[in-house]
């Protein structure tokens, strides 16, 4: 998911159907429904923040039942208290089974919910390993200062941290597919 094409004179409920125009079934849409926040559900979508249309894209991504869902930037220009929330809406996701593929510069968001992380720096990967091992690593630890400090000078990042999630086991995904 690049960039959040957003339906802007749709309602979150209208953008999610639009992702699952495959469900087999109207009861399939329904359930798939069923998880998206009361709160904005009705609301046209241009009139969400940042963040709440980060959460509806992908739920309408979700609306289609992937395997994978691959995400450019989760956090790209949002408030502080909405990127938490968006990665707390993806470990769910993990939680449930499904394996995400995220490209990322807030390194502890990516560290926090990756199982094994690439680190690129201009566009070549500079280090690899599981996200423990890449938390320990003094050239990662002192690039996640330096992250939070042009963060808060509200200057660019050159790397990047490609998060690849498991998919966790696959009871999970199985009992994912028949709820």
């Amino acid at each position: 998911m690049e960039g959040r094409r957003v339906l802007h004179h749709m309602t979150i409920e209208q953008n999610l159907i639009v992702g699952g125009n495959l469900a087999p079934s109207a009861r399939a849409i329904r359930q798939r429904l069923a998880w998206v926040y009361d709160r904005i559900k009705t609301r046209a979508a241009g009139y969400l923040s940042g963040g709440e249309q980060q959460m509806m894209v992908i739920g309408r991504a979700m609306m289609a039942d992937p395997k994978l869902i691959m995400i450019d930037e989760p956090s790209l220009g949002l408030a502080p208290t909405m990127v938490a929330e968006v990665f707390e809406l993806l470990k769910r996701l993990k939680r449930d089974g499904l394996t995400l593929f995220i490209v990322e510069q807030d390194t502890r968001a990516a560290l926090d919910i990756a199982d094994y992380d690439y680190v690129m720096e201009s566009g070549r990967i500079v280090l690899e390993g599981s996200a423990a091992e890449l938390k320990a690593n003094e050239d990662v630890r002192e690039f996640t200062s330096a992250s939070v400090s042009r963060a808060n000078a509200r200057t660019t990042a050159t790397s990047s941290i490609i998060a690849a999630v498991s998919a966790g086991s696959a009871e999970r995904r199985r009992h994912r597919r028949t709820a």
